[in-house]
């Protein structure tokens, strides 16, 4: 009785001193009413913990409940909130360098399963032809309904070389299809490029990271060397199939093709709580004809540069629309080595537009896959997703494959933005 009296004790001082720091940092006075609603909960959290201590059919440890009691917490907010335990936190600062463990997709929950949102360039799981929209029914043979994302991530990396079998479910498929995909280390490099016909060029981003921008300095020295020193004629920007990243490399990325003008701002609880990206005139702008590549698998970040160079009318946007993931999340490190990951914010384009399940309509709406039709993924947007954040309507404004000169005839999008590009001077006139 004295062992559960001093853990009772300790979880109520803990929470306690938790509840006095979040009042003194929004250094405001809780209402009485409202303190005594808190401290009436807390006392409900501790009982229940003291029950399961007592009752639970094995020992468990106290880490692992309050851990457990995080994560719940935060993934019923909204779809990118999370709990990092430290070794999770440890393979994320990772991934931003564009070096990971696992076979390379970007995953959510949608309806109880986990569910692609796009598999990244050149990894195992593209390689394997996963596609946008699947939703993974087993792991290994281990049903995946209602199982957290984080155990799911847990459950798909492992040791390279070792094969994982994900059981998948896609439109058009009539039963669950297995596909073995063999684990790697996933080294994804940001920004690729080439060379097309007539001094036309072509870069494509796979992710932001954190030498994206760069690595896109280099693409633009190297396209001018192949075109003998030439300015390029005109530019396709790729972006389907890029899940984002971070914030400060796609202000960056934008900043290369504006001269000027408002970038994105985010806005966040409290009203003025507003922070604007601009864009800077440099020497080493490209300032040509520009068209930028979109599907349902740009989210985020690619978004922001989409948006961006839409509402300053600095490029044309070709493909599907976007899939409308317009929030921003923080990362806030803890003390023992773990970090919450909450959505603080949302982003709004120059012109006020919400992207955060809207995604980016694109001016030229252009299907790549006019022929295999039946072997299109689930076209998979944020507003699908449970929990997903609403669009807040006062905060809106009211204005709203590698061979150099070759394009895979399979890519109708990219031979579109071609001929846009061929065609510009015209298309500026009218």
């Amino acid at each position: 009785m004295r062992n559960r009296y001093k853990i009772f004790l300790s979880i109520t001082l803990i929470f306690i001193f938790l509840l006095g720091f979040i009042i003194g940092a929004y250094g405001k006075k809780t209402a009485p009413a409202e303190t005594g609603e808190i401290y009436e909960y807390l006392k409900t959290f501790s009982d229940v913990i003291d029950i399961v201590k007592r009752n639970y059919v094995e020992d468990i440890k106290d880490k692992d409940l309050i851990y457990s009691a995080i994560k719940g917490m935060l993934e019923s907010l909204d779809p990118h909130s999370s709990f990092l335990t430290p070794d999770m936190y440890k393979e994320m600062q990772t991934e931003t360098k564009g070096e990971f463990g696992g076979i390379g997709i970007e995953i959510t929950i949608k309806d109880g399963f986990p569910t692609v949102i796009t598999p990244i360039e050149d990894t195992p799981a593209y390689k394997a032809g996963l596609k946008s929209g699947d939703n993974i029914i087993k792991i290994d043979g281990k049903i995946t309904k209602n199982m957290s994302l984080i155990d799911v991530v847990k459950m798909i990396r492992g040791q390279k070389g070792k094969p994982v079998v994900l059981t998948i479910m896609r439109e058009g498929f009539t039963t669950p299809k297995d596909f073995t995909i063999v684990r790697d280390i996933i080294v994804t490099k940001s920004v690729k490029y080439r060379l097309l016909e007539n001094g036309f060029g072509y870069i494509r981003i796979t992710q932001f990271q954190e030498k994206t921008s760069r690595d896109l300095d280099n693409a633009f020295n190297e396209l001018f060397k192949s075109n003998k020193d030439k300015p390029l004629r005109g530019l396709v920007l790729d972006l389907r199939n890029d899940p984002g990243g971070l914030l400060e490399q796609a202000v960056e990325v934008s900043d290369k093709f504006l001269k000027e003008g408002l970038i994105v701002y985010i806005e966040g609880r409290k009203k003025g709580d507003r922070m604007s990206f601009h864009a800077e005139k440099k020497k080493n702008d490209y300032e040509g004809p520009l068209v930028v590549l979109v599907n349902e698998g740009s989210a985020s970040a690619s978004e922001i540069v989409a948006g961006a160079l839409q509402d300053h009318k600095r490029a044309i946007i070709v493909g599907q629309k976007t899939f409308g993931k317009g929030s921003v999340q923080t990362i806030l490190p803890l003390g023992d080595g773990s970090a919450v990951k909450l959505t603080t914010a949302k982003y709004f384009t120059p012109k006020g537009r919400s992207i955060q399940a809207e995604g980016i309509t694109p001016d030229i709406i252009v299907d790549n896959n006019l022929v295999k039709v039946k072997e299109k993924g689930i076209s998979l947007k944020e507003k699908d997703l449970e929990r997903h954040l609403e669009v807040n309507k006062d905060m809106k404004k009211k204005d709203e494959k590698d061979k150099n000169n070759i394009i895979d005839e399979n890519d109708f999008q990219l031979s579109m933005a071609l001929q846009i590009l061929k065609s510009w001077e015209a298309l500026r006139g009218k």
